[in-house]
């Protein structure tokens, strides 16, 4: 979810009223940062606290070592219940079951424990069979089949069967309630009222949308008609206006829309954004708006069985994602090695227990998915492992403790293909962008923007003389402060 989809963060087209209640009563962090743009890296940053070279999670189909320390691992042997419910993906899901333990867990009759949750079951934005979402799908047949064929011998699919034809667009014939963003409430609910009400208690949440393919119950369709919302502000329907955008950046993002560069496996092969219509931004941008607002009611729904079980008070509660997506910015879609604010800015709201008396507040410092794991060993009121970098978060902008930067990075290898991105954002407004070496790159290409003038990212300042000294400053901030990588690259051992 991007941080624009909210409507505590200026979003206008989807009613998000649980999420902005907790803006409303807690903290919201304007200027949040994932620290890799992808599923599995992100991920593994709010489970570790670390930084991608140091978990070493640095693309999707990367597995997390199961040896590998987690903060849930932490809270559980300070007393503490723990569960996931929904998307995990700290292990590929293509990936054989006999390899992967996720994969097969579900078949074993097997919830827990798992990379320190004592309970875990497990929902996917498509149907691969082998999660426990997917086996209470056993249950309904008829359903079952109607999911999206999301996997084809050339990789992901691009079949439609939207109103405009629109790729991976496909509305489901199936109860909201047999959705899996219902059945992840529907679970946690469950847990919130048979656990032991003595113990503390860490509850991860992980709906699997909003994701592609764009596959809701068909009878949502009506909340957001597609013909009624406006198309994107960095979406143009003159292809020489989105060309003007990209012929700024490094040619990759060209070549991406153009469909002569595939760099990476998070859009389908056989896509090309340029041919990309606007009728489709509509229809693929109200379905995602859609899966938003489905996301506000499981919410609000589980924020209304902690009021029931009496846990409201002295419950914290976060909401976060792990990337957004491009969603018709630029012309594109999906998401890959392109550090703007459609992918790397993320909603974080923390919404302190009532019983605190924390007072609201909005912070404008630069923060990041690996200051969680330390926030939540704050709240515990227990010391947070070594292995954790970051911050625990602020509840004022006067108790910011880092530098005032945050970091994001993407690391990619695909058909020969690498791709090296390097980001700091930097409390000023800059956001500085570094290219590693490759076949077509010479390393001395890169991305600047001031946010401040620019907060579209549509005029890249790179060659910018007036800015070299900020330039080079960022730089060597990247190469000084970011955390090395440590020992061997871990093996990609599936596609995602």
């Amino acid at each position: 979810m991007r941080f624009d989809a909210l409507g505590c963060n200026g979003g206008t087209i989807a009613t998000t009223k649980n999420i902005d209640s907790l803006a409303e009563r807690g903290i919201n962090y304007l200027r949040a940062h994932n620290q890799n743009v992808a599923c599995m890296p992100a991920r593994a940053t709010i489970i570790t606290g670390q930084h991608v070279g140091s978990h070493g999670v640095w693309m999707n189909g990367v597995s997390m070592p199961e040896d590998r320390h987690t903060i849930a691992h932490h809270l559980k042997d300070h007393g503490y219940d723990t569960a996931l419910f929904g998307k995990a993906h700290f292990e590929p899901w293509l990936g054989s079951p006999e390899t992967f333990f996720e994969n097969r867990m579900a078949q074993m009759g097997i919830t827990g424990p798992h990379r320190g949750f004592d309970r875990m079951e497990l929902a996917n934005h498509f149907f691969e069979g082998h999660s426990h979402y997917d086996l209470r799908m056993n249950d309904y047949p008829e359903v079952k089949s109607r999911f999206y064929p999301m996997v084809t011998s050339r990789g992901q699919n691009t079949v439609s069967k939207g109103e405009t034809g629109a790729v991976q667009v496909w509305p489901m014939e199936i109860p909201s309630e047999l959705y899996h963003t219902n059945w992840v409430a529907e679970r946690t609910i469950s847990w919130l009222k048979e656990r032991p009400k003595e113990n503390p208690w860490f509850c991860w949440l992980s709906f699997p949308d909003p994701h592609h393919p764009w596959d809701v119950p068909e009878n949502e369709l009506k909340r957001i008609p597609w013909r009624e919302i406006p198309l994107p502000k960095l979406y143009s329907e003159d292809k020489n206006k989105i060309l003007e955008w990209l012929n700024q950046k490094p040619s990759h993002w060209r070549g991406y829309y153009e469909g002569n560069l595939w760099t990476n496996l998070e859009s389908p092969r056989d896509f090309k954004p340029k041919d990309l219509t606007p009728d489709q931004i509509l229809e693929i941008n109200a379905i995602t708006h859609v899966e938003n607002e489905l996301i506000d009611e499981a919410c609000g729904k589980v924020i209304e069985c902690l009021k029931t079980q009496n846990m409201f008070d002295t419950t914290d509660v976060f909401f976060t994602t792990d990337h957004g997506e491009l969603q018709g910015d630029f012309g594109l879609l999906f998401k890959g090695p392109y550090h703007v604010d459609a992918l790397m800015r993320v909603p974080l709201i923390w919404a302190p227990a009532p019983f605190t008396a924390t007072k609201p507040c909005v912070i404008e410092s630069p923060v990041g998915h690996v200051d969680l794991a330390k926030t939540f060993c704050q709240i515990a009121n227990i010391s947070a492992p070594e292995y954790c970098e970051g911050s625990a978060l602020p509840k004022t902008e006067a108790d910011i403790a880092r530098k005032g930067l945050i970091y994001t990075e993407w690391d990619s290898e695909h058909q020969g293909i690498t791709m090296r991105l390097r980001s700091v954002y930097h409390k000023d407004g800059f956001l500085c962008t570094t290219y590693g070496k490759n076949h077509f790159y010479d390393g001395t290409e890169g991305e600047l923007y001031d946010m401040n003038e620019d907060p579209m990212q549509a005029h890249n300042r790179w060659n910018d003389l007036s800015l070299r000294n900020t330039q080079n400053d960022l730089i060597e901030t990247i190469a000084n402060d970011l955390p090395v990588w440590r020992g061997d690259r871990l093996p990609r051992l599936a596609p995602v």
